[in-house]
């Protein structure tokens, strides 16, 4: 019998629906993209404090869980770090490739790590999908210039820190009784204190232009970092690693529909093909003999 939608499943896909609309929120700031990832991790740990307190979760931390939670803290503030000076170098559209090539390492570490069984089907859905992102994005083979060799080795940084932080964030929420917002406290506190330092020592404003920029950010953080990322951590324990790296390849594809709804964003019959190619590949990827 073939199996697709799960629970856990279902909420890694509606987890990567949310974090789809980061682009829009970010457009619609109006600020730098170091400081909307500041405000991201910042404001989403304010929104988490509130249910964690009315939860009574603090009484809960363990040590263990902690450190690994700043560790998921720590390579979540390389991945946003990395990618926004990556997008200098090279244009948003390799950068956002090369990111997304956590789906070949995430694929990797499963089979190797987890003993996952990856299948003829899988193995050819993950070149399929970057093609897709290919489409969708487009970009130009550029010159090897330092500055294109130094966004493309920022682009793999991206891609091996977003691993790690996802491996990490599945470590943490293993357990049968973590609790649901705790780490995830923690986790984008250390993250927000990590950007909020990066972003004072090369000069960066923290200041926000307007009451609609505000609402961005607040929303970027209560829907994008809060609200999606508790979704993703709690079920990403209960998804095979080289799964949710696919399916998390939902919310770039998304994000090019959202340019295209909300901004006008000028696209052809390349990006739509993009769009259905991506997909394809995810559902090629999610599907399986049981």
């Amino acid at each position: 019998m073939t199996t697709f939608v799960s629970r856990p499943i279902a909420g890694i896909f509606l987890g990567a629906i949310i974090i789809s609309f980061s682009s829009v929120m970010v457009a619609l700031s109006h600020v730098n993209p170091l400081i909307s990832a500041f405000y991201r991790v910042f404001l989403g740990c304010l929104f988490l404090l509130v249910p964690c307190s009315l939860n009574h979760e603090f009484k809960q931390i363990g040590l263990k869980p902690c450190l690994v939670a700043v560790g998921c803290g720590l390579f979540f503030a390389v991945d946003l770090i990395a990618w926004h000076f990556c997008i200098g170098y090279v244009g948003p559209g390799l950068a956002t490739i090369l990111g997304n090539l956590q789906v070949f390492i995430m694929a990797l570490v499963g089979a190797c790590l987890f003993k996952e069984k990856l299948g003829t089907t899988y193995i050819i859905s993950l070149p399929l999908a970057i093609l897709g992102l290919y489409m969708i994005i487009g970009m130009d083979m550029a010159v090897l210039t330092p500055e294109y060799l130094t966004g493309v080795g920022l682009g793999i940084i991206t891609a091996l820190s977003y691993s790690i932080f996802l491996l990490l964030m599945r470590i943490v929420h293993s357990g049968d009784d973590v609790p649901m917002f705790l780490y995830q406290v923690v986790m984008t506190g250390f993250c927000a204190l990590i950007i909020g330092t990066i972003a004072v020592c090369i000069g960066r404003s923290f200041a926000i232009p307007d009451l609609s920029s505000l609402a961005a950010l607040a929303g970027l953080g209560l829907l994008s970092q809060g609200l999606a990322w508790v979704i993703i951590s709690h079920y990403l324990p209960r998804v095979a690693a080289s799964r949710a790296g696919l399916i998390l390849l939902l919310q770039p594809a998304l994000s090019f529909v959202w340019d295209v709804v909300f901004f006008d964003r000028l696209t052809g019959m390349m990006g739509w093909l993009g769009v259905c190619v991506v997909l394809a590949a995810i559902y090629m990827g999610m599907i399986r003999k049981a």
